[in-house]
């Protein structure tokens, strides 16, 4: 699916596609970090975890997508939301989803209803609830059925309709030609997902690589970058009803936003009975601003992943702490 990116871009500005050929080189090169030690768990469910990430004050829990690892929001000490977070006098928690195939059956809905709010109720006491992308979607859906003492969802979408039509197409155009073969294998595979995301923003996908191959190897900036990467490459297969319903029921019709998804038999609202604050990103294609919950919004001059490991986390840590504080003990 890249090269065919490259391919096509080539037409329009060879040079480009050939700096990001380089660039695609120089990735498969680059040396790899240790990974980040594994946090100890607290409660388990379905293969799912609570990691702890210490700290001692009222708990606030992070959920990462489902499309992907959770370590983008502990990428590094630098740049780690959980450890910005701890700081802010919380004890964190971050959701790990585990291996997909202990989940297998399960769509978005019953992930939020059987494996995230079963470990809330672990914890004795309503923690501060933070969401990134599709983990805020869901962490929106657990706060209309769920204790919780605050919501945040950090480049979310809720009105999937607001998605640019040619995405949306793109996103159906995928899933009609993939569907056969997800059916038979039962999930949808890594690639397949990634390739989704590609068809969100082609030229960006190109244009990152070209300019992978312009830094220093080895630089703070590459080592970055390939663990961005890897993040992104890396994950475990959606199941099937999950990702039936992610592209038909929220994508396609939107149940969401029009307020019709059904969970824990009753439908989700978009204006939950709790403090809440929607963080969005001004240069987001994945999930863009007009696709965030109605309500009290920060804005941030970012991309997607940019906003929570790039220079913009700034501006995010800052308005994260301020509305986290008046409840730290």
């Amino acid at each position: 699916m890249f090269l065919e990116l490259v391919r096509l871009k080539s037409k329009q500005d060879p040079d480009l596609a050939r700096r990001a050929l380089a660039g695609l080189a120089a990735y498969e090169r680059a040396e790899r970090p240790e990974p980040r030690p594994q946090r100890p768990e607290i409660a388990r469910v379905r293969g799912a975890s609570l990691r702890d990430h210490g700290g001692s004050g009222a708990p606030a829990v992070l959920v990462p997508s489902l499309i992907n690892p959770p370590g983008i929001l502990d990428l590094d000490g630098q740049v780690s939301l959980a450890e910005a977070i701890k700081a802010m006098g919380r004890r964190v928690l971050l959701l790990d989803w585990g291996e997909a195939s202990q989940r297998s059956g399960l769509s978005v809905t019953a992930h939020v209803e059987q494996v995230l709010v079963s470990l809330l109720r672990e914890l004795g006491e309503p923690p501060a609830l933070i969401g990134y992308c599709l983990g805020g979607t869901m962490a929106m859906a657990a706060a209309n059925i769920a204790h919780v003492e605050k919501l945040v969802t950090v480049a979310a979408p809720w009105r999937f309709s607001l998605y640019p039509e040619d995405s949306r197409a793109a996103l159906d155009s995928l899933w009609r030609t993939a569907a056969p073969a997800v059916e038979s294998l039962g999930a949808m595979p890594m690639e397949l997902l990634q390739a989704a995301f590609w068809s969100l923003d082609p030229v960006r996908t190109v244009a990152k690589f070209a300019a992978f191959a312009a830094m220093e190897p080895g630089g703070p900036q590459a080592r970055r970058f390939v663990a961005l990467e890897d993040w992104a490459n890396s994950g475990e297969p959606l199941p099937l009803p999950a990702a039936r319903e992610l592209i038909e029921d929220f994508f396609a019709a939107d149940l969401p936003g029009r307020g019709r998804w059904q969970v824990a038999g009753r439908a989700t609202s978009g204006d939950v009975a709790v403090e809440s604050l929607h963080f969005t990103a001004s240069r987001d294609r994945i999930a863009p601003a007009d696709t965030a919950p109605a309500g009290p919004t920060v804005q941030i001059a970012a991309g997607h992943v940019g906003m929570v490991v790039g220079s913009a986390r700034r501006q995010l840590h800052e308005a994260l702490g301020g509305f986290l504080a008046p409840a730290c003990r």
